[in-house]
């Protein structure tokens, strides 16, 4: 666990519980934002679920991802990835 160095007056930001928009998804994973809400949908994906960031049940309602469990993701996609090259 990296924590950042805090800004004067602030606290230090856990990164393990940062939370990342659609947009450092999609430049995180290399995957379109269209394939992303796909993924999501398949019932046996792995791809990790957003966390709801309003009480709003409107589609469109604002969510964000775990930094962590994408980074999980696609460090599990490398090892798939080396295990069958292996």
């Amino acid at each position: 666990m990296t924590l950042q160095p805090a800004p004067l007056g602030g606290s230090a930001i856990d990164q393990s519980a940062r939370l990342i928009r659609m947009k450092e998804v999609v430049e995180l994973v290399g995957l379109a934002r269209p394939t992303i809400y796909k993924l999501m949908s398949q019932p046996e994906s792995t791809f990790p679920q957003p966390v709801k960031l309003t009480d709003s049940t409107a589609r469109g309602a604002p969510v964000a991802w775990v930094l962590s469990e994408v980074q999980a993701w696609t460090r599990a996609r490398i090892a798939a990835r080396d295990k069958v090259a292996a």
